[in-house]
Formats: structure tokens, C-alpha cells, sequence
């Protein structure tokens, strides 16, 4: 058993909001003089820079998980993790099918940009990325795992777009085995408040600028012999799973 630290919910360039230097590569150095192990892209709505993302880490020695921030119908932020590059872009196809499409306001909210492995401009998305789609919460997990993954809410201890203060209660909705939260100082308030169970706790930057990305801090325990990234992969998503 090793130690990996992680940081599952980082922005691109492709997010709105997010700086054009969070480049695939800057991402990954980013997070290797921060000390992590593992990380997660999980852009607005979509996973077009996942495959960037993936040879990036592979060049530096991270393993990379790929991922989504999905706005759900009712605005509220849920993050999706997937164990295999290839179902992470078929669950992309289906969210595209599911968007409300608006230009993007490039003045407001900045470029879109799609990248290579070599962070070269490989194309924009020219509608807004960041607004809700027509995908109900209670849809969540069951899309989830339809395409290979796991899905848990978003920043649970913020306003903007948490499941708590968009509902005013944390919803009996099976299949969210984890939560995420923004502050570690938060935990305790929450469970005490709200019915979280024995769900598994996950700490998010939502970095949309490199300097927003976790230091290392939060880590999973994970078996790792005879060593390789899709074992370490394959570990952590059966302990995100309750299986571990």
C-alpha cells in the first residue's frame, strides 16, 4: 500500500473561466511541484481535452484520470470520473447531445480552446460550456456508470452550484457512494448537518488557474504490486466505489 496524493477537479483552458495558461502540460507540472500523484481534468460539460491531458501526464510520470464537471438541469455542479480514456469521450458524445447551446461571450468569458499533447490549439467550442444541460441529478448515477464510471457532487460546502444549497438538503440519491468538498474544515459541520453516511470525502481544488491546484495534503492508500498506472487506476476507482 502507497500513498497518492490527488487533485480531482481541475479546469483547462477549455472551461470558461479558465486561463488560457491551464494548458494540459502546464497542468501536469503544475501538479508534479505540487507533490501529486494523480489528477483528474474535469472541465465544464465536456472531456475534449482529456486526450491532451493523458499524453501530457504520461510524459511526466502522473496518472491521469479522466473527467467532467457536469451542470446538471437544475444548475448543480456534479463531477464524473472514468477508469478508461474511451469511456470518458463516449460519455462526452452523450452530454453534447443533452446541452442547451449558446455562443460563447469570448469578452466575458474567455476562449474555449482545445488542445494537443503538445498544447498546440487544435480547435475552439464556440458555445458556452459552463450553463446547465438538460441531465437531472437524479440522472447522475445511473449515466454513470451506463458509460464505465462513477459520478459524486460537486464542492458540497459552497453556493455556487452546490447540491446543498441549490435543494436545501443532501437527497437520498443512490449511486453517490462520495462527495466532494471544497475546505477540510467543512467535514465536520456537514455531517453533523446533513445525512452524508459513510460516503467516501474527496478535497477539490476546482482549480481554474494553476495557482488554485491542491499542494500535497489529500491522498488515498492504494495497492499498488506489482506496479503499473492501470492497476493504480483500477484500485482507486474500486475504493471510490465502496469496493475497497
Amino acid at each position: 500500500m502507497n500513498k497518492y496524493y490527488y487533485d480531482f477537479h481541475l479546469h483547462s483552458c477549455l472551461s470558461p473561466c479558465g486561463d488560457d495558461d491551464n494548458t494540459p502540460n502546464n497542468i501536469v507540472g503544475m501538479g508534479l511541484l505540487n507533490g501529486l500523484n494523480i489528477m483528474a481534468l474535469t472541465d465544464h460539460n465536456t472531456c475534449k481535452n482529456c486526450p491532451a491531458f493523458f499524453k501530457a501526464a504520461k510524459k511526466h510520470g502522473i496518472i491521469a484520470v479522466a473527467g467532467m464537471e457536469l451542470t446538471t438541469a437544475e444548475d448543480i455542479h456534479v463531477v464524473f470520473l472514468f477508469e478508461y480514456l474511451d469511456d470518458a469521450l463516449k460519455f462526452d458524445e452523450e452530454v453534447q447531445k443533452r446541452r442547451i447551446l449558446f455562443p460563447n461571450r469570448v469578452d466575458v468569458y474567455g476562449e474555449q480552446l482545445i488542445m494537443d499533447g503538445d498544447d498546440k490549439v487544435i480547435g475552439v467550442e464556440e458555445h458556452l460550456l459552463s450553463n446547465a444541460t438538460t441531465i437531472t441529478v437524479e440522472e447522475c448515477p445511473q449515466l454513470a456508470k451506463q458509460f464505465g464510471g462513477i459520478c459524486y457532487p460537486a464542492h458540497i460546502d459552497r453556493t455556487a452550484n452546490g447540491i446543498i444549497s441549490t435543494l436545501g438538503i443532501f437527497p437520498d440519491i443512490k449511486g453517490f457512494e462520495c462527495v466532494e468538498f471544497h475546505e477540510v474544515k467543512n467535514i465536520d459541520e456537514y455531517k453533523r448537518k446533513y445525512n452524508l453516511g459513510n460516503r467516501t470525502v474527496i478535497i477539490g481544488s476546482d482549480a481554474h488557474y494553476l495557482w488554485d491546484m491542491r499542494e500535497k495534503e489529500n491522498y488515498f492508500e492504494l495497492d499498488d504490486e506489482p506496479y503499473s498506472s492501470a492497476l493504480v487506476r483500477e484500485k482507486l476507482f474500486q475504493k471510490l466505489r465502496g469496493a475497497l
